[in-house]
């Protein structure tokens, strides 16, 4: 085992490549004692990340996190922050890239200032698993990475066409983007906040 690959010390050339993105992307950390909790992403690239979290990981902990748009990744706590933590990305070549281009767009729409995002304050969920039901019938279990008034991000296997009817859990909307690891959701109607409190958080598993 090499203790130099917590150090993070990429050459010129890698540093280029991953060159940091200012970003506002929110999520959930999970640490190696199975503890869950929330942050945000101050800047990342497809190698590294900076998050703001009142909990911080101790240098050399893996950290698997759930990031808005992003999906789920994984790495290991480089150095501890005043607010937060740095962390390594471990990720292939081809999810780096897919990162890489997830990025830059997220980078490119903050910049143009739409109000996509937004309109309502996205939370992650107390009870994160629920269930994506197809216009046909057909029935998926999912993670909901975060969820608005407006919408929800959410970890899949399959990749439903944008535009797609989709019910989840109570929740009638749309597929609106694709992203790594699932799909964003935009609800038919804007939800009440006790609607969606009584539909992800009051529920177990």
């Amino acid at each position: 085992m090499r203790a130099a690959a917590v150090d993070q010390t990429p050459s010129r050339m890698e540093r280029r490549n991953f060159q940091r993105v200012r970003v506002k992307i929110y999520g959930r950390f999970m640490l190696e004692d199975r503890s869950e909790h929330p942050c945000q992403v101050i800047d990342m690239s497809p190698g590294n990340a900076a998050l703001r979290a009142d909990r911080r990981g101790e240098p050399g902990e893996k950290v698997i996190a759930y990031l808005d748009h992003i999906g789920r990744i994984e790495g290991v706590v480089t150095r501890v922050l005043d607010d937060g933590f740095a962390m390594t990305v471990i990720a292939s070549d081809r999810k780096r890239d897919k990162l890489a281009a997830q990025l830059t767009w997220l980078a490119n729409k903050h910049e143009l200032d739409l109000p996509e995002d937004r309109r309502h304050e996205r939370v992650a969920p107390r009870n994160p698993l629920s269930t994506l039901q197809l216009s046909d019938g057909r029935r998926y279990p999912c993670r909901i990475i975060d969820l608005s008034l407006s919408g929800a991000a959410v970890e899949i296997e399959v990749k439903p066409a944008l535009g797609v009817q989709v019910t989840l859990g109570t929740m009638r909307g749309r597929v609106v983007r694709h992203f790594e690891d699932g799909v964003a959701i935009e609800f038919a109607i804007i939800q009440r906040p006790e609607t969606l409190d009584s539909e992800f958080n009051g529920r177990g598993g």
